[in-house]
């Protein structure tokens, strides 16, 4: 994967596109965050009904962060201490940002920031959000390799980076609504990010 190639990405993502594309946890569908056509076309190939969230990806923290200039301090601050990282955390949303991706919740947005080093590299030239989703049909296993991908999916999309085989975790989600407040957060699903690990950053 070169820079060429994520440029190639960038422009896709820019006309509304779906992207399969890795990360560093599996591999995921990504698309434009305010584009309609874009998030049906992801959530068709997914077989994913469209009252189910998504998230929205940065490939830099602080674009992250000046993008939702509402967060508070307390949830800055761990943002700041958690991220980059196989992790997606739900946070307020109150400005209701991106709502493509919130499904029936708009003031909760899931947030993530990949770590990206190695073969992920080249993508943190990429300087804008992306709605994503894990690269599978809704329910089923998640993709290491793009071989491992649905062949529907692997079809329908209108470019394919490929790092090779990745972690092979999914993110583990994190719910910080409630940090900026009460100082509490829940583990939502475990994965790539161990639980005791989170609870020592947080």
């Amino acid at each position: 994967m070169t820079e060429r190639d994520v440029d190639t990405f960038r422009r896709c993502i820019a006309v509304g596109g779906v992207a399969l594309f890795p990360t560093d946890t599996v591999y995921g569908l990504a698309t434009e965050p305010d584009s309609a056509e874009g998030v049906r076309r992801l959530y068709r190939l997914k077989a994913r009904t469209p009252d189910r969230p998504a998230a929205v990806m940065f490939f830099d923290l602080a674009l992250a962060l000046d993008a939702l200039p509402e967060l508070g301090s307390e949830t800055r601050g761990a943002l700041a201490r958690l991220l980059p990282g196989g992790l997606t955390l739900l946070v307020p949303n109150p400005a209701r940002r991106y709502p493509l991706a919130c499904g029936p919740d708009p003031e909760r947005l899931g947030l993530r920031v990949p770590l990206l080093d190695g073969m992920l590299a080249p993508l943190a030239a990429a300087r804008w959000p992306v709605l994503q989703s894990s690269a599978n049909r809704s329910g089923g296993p998640d993709a290491r390799r793009i071989d491992d991908v649905d062949e529907r999916i692997r079809r329908g999309v209108d470019h394919t980076l490929d790092a090779g085989e990745l972690a092979g975790l999914p993110s583990t989600v994190v719910d910080l609504t409630a940090y900026e407040q009460e100082g509490q957060f829940s583990v939502v699903r475990e994965g790539a990010v161990p639980a005791a690990r989170l609870a020592a950053l947080l």
